[in-house]
Order: C-alpha cells, then sequence, then structure tokens
C-alpha cells in the first residue's frame, strides 16, 4: 500500500470555511489517469491538482470528479500556497507547465497573484442557445457571449444572486459550463465594504460533476476581457457570489490575465492507494 499526501487550501479567501476548496497531491510521478481521475471522486471536490516535477520543470494537471480540464485557477493558487508555504517556503514565484502553457504564480506575503492566458469571448450567433437559457434561469440574459464557457449577461447583481437553474436541462445543454454575470456596484465609484466588486458572476458546470462552482478563476479569463472592454479599464475586481463566496483582484495585460487572492491551508493528509 502506498500513502499519497495531500493538502485541501480554500483559495481565493482570507478564512477558512470560504471561497473554494481545492485538494493538491505532489507526486514523484504520474499515476494512471484512471487513477488519477478515481483520487478525484474520491476527494469530491470541484478539482483536484496533481503536480510532478518533470525534470527542471513543474507539471501541473486539474481533474473535476468527471473529467481532466485544460485550465482550473483556484487549485492553481492551491498548489502555488502549498508548494510556497509547506513544501519550499523560501519560494516566492513558480512556474507550472500545464495543458494551458506556461502558468507563473508569484508570492507576496499570503497573497498569490496568478498569471494566466486571456479568452475573450465572442458573442453567441444562435438565438436557440439565449431560449434555452432563459428556460433554465427563469430570466432571459441580455447578451450571450462563448468562448471555452457560455457566459450569461443580466443586468443586475440581484439577477445574479437569485438565479436558481435547472441543472437537469443545463445538463443537458451540449456547453463545458455557464457563467452567468453582471455589472458590480463598483462600475461607477469607488470600492467600499457594501460594494465590493466591478462585476459579479456565478459558475454552473453540472456535466463535470460540479452544479455550481464557488470561486473559479478560469472563468475569468473569459470575464476580465469581456468586463474591461464594457468598462473600459483594465483593472477590476470580481466576485463570485456562491454560497461560500469569493474575491478575485484582476488586471488584463496584453494577452494574459492576472487573478490576486488569498489562500488557506485548511486540511492535510493521506491517501492509502493499494499496491
Amino acid at each position: 500500500m502506498t500513502d499519497l499526501r495531500y493538502f485541501v487550501v480554500d483559495a481565493f479567501t482570507d478564512r477558512p470555511f470560504a471561497g473554494n476548496p481545492a485538494a493538491v497531491y505532489p507526486l514523484d510521478a504520474w499515476l494512471p489517469d484512471a487513477t488519477l481521475l478515481a483520487i478525484a471522486r474520491e476527494m469530491a471536490l470541484s478539482e483536484t491538482a496533481f503536480l510532478v516535477r518533470e525534470g527542471d520543470d513543474l507539471r501541473l494537471r486539474w481533474f473535476t470528479p468527471e473529467h481532466e480540464v485544460d485550465l482550473c485557477g483556484h487549485a492553481t493558487l492551491a498548489t502555488a500556497c502549498v508548494l510556497m508555504t509547506q513544501l519550499e517556503p523560501a519560494r516566492t514565484a513558480v512556474e507550472f507547465q500545464s495543458r494551458s502553457g506556461r502558468l507563473g504564480v508569484t508570492r507576496e506575503g499570503a497573497r498569490f497573484t496568478l498569471d494566466f492566458p486571456s479568452r475573450p469571448p465572442e458573442p453567441e450567433a444562435d438565438p436557440a442557445l439565449r431560449d434555452a437559457l432563459a428556460a433554465i434561469f427563469g430570466r432571459r440574459p441580455r447578451e450571450v457571449w462563448r468562448s471555452r464557457d457560455v457566459v450569461a449577461v443580466f443586468d443586475h447583481p440581484e439577477d445574479v444572486a437569485k438565479l436558481a437553474p435547472d441543472l437537469a436541462a443545463l445538463r443537458a445543454l451540449d456547453v463545458f459550463a455557464v457563467v452567468a454575470t453582471a455589472r458590480g456596484a463598483l462600475a461607477d465609484r469607488p470600492a467600499t465594504p457594501e460594494a465590493p466588486a466591478d462585476f459579479v458572476s456565478r459558475f454552473f458546470a453540472p456535466r463535470e460533476g460540479i452544479d455550481e462552482d464557488p470561486v473559479t478563476g478560469s472563468a475569468h479569463c473569459t470575464l476580465v476581457p469581456l468586463w474591461a472592454s464594457k468598462l473600459e479599464r483594465t483593472a477590476l475586481i470580481g466576485h463570485q457570489i456562491s454560497r461560500r463566496g469569493g474575491v478575485i483582484h484582476t488586471r488584463l495585460v496584453d494577452d494574459r490575465v492576472l487573478l490576486t487572492g488569498d489562500a488557506v491551508l485548511v486540511a492535510t493528509g493521506a491517501l492509502h492507494l493499494p499496491a
């Protein structure tokens, strides 16, 4: 029997039991993909990250309970937190290799900044999709956009907060995920504790085993260029208004999106893997 050490980190939050939890497994070598997926299912979190050193590189992969994915923000933040606070505490920067290319992370105190690819969306041309989303959400989006995720833009933050989607119908849609978003209270005035965001969002991916993700860094690779264009600013605060909630400070720099947030280690353990 082999013991695999793991860590659980709450990402995009400065307190435990908020933000988005991710499991992180530093491995000596890759296990079969079926085993990695089985571990992700056992952890029963929206994402489990696996890290392996390949020569001079650090290779990072992410699994939902259903599939391997090409990009995950909160589990990358969680992995950087584990690496820089537990495994190599003197380190303040790291570069991961991934299916989405180079992903840099820097640390300043308790806060981490991810350097991710920008994924600007295109207007959705199929009116049937807007009709389907209106039925699923019980409210018609003002705009529909698409990159990896479908983005449904609503008029007010309250519209997004009150959404109660038909998850079975959403699961039947042939899309990776749907992000609901709206302009936030900061769009026209300075930040206050009562108005913490330029835009708000929620993320639904039931086909991936994630009915609603608490805080989704990868979705902000699309949300940031979209809202930067609408608000004519490149530095924005995003608030994902799930039950756990989380805040991401963002900046659009050419074809990259910088995502800054906190992370809190909440658990460590060992998974007993049969030989």
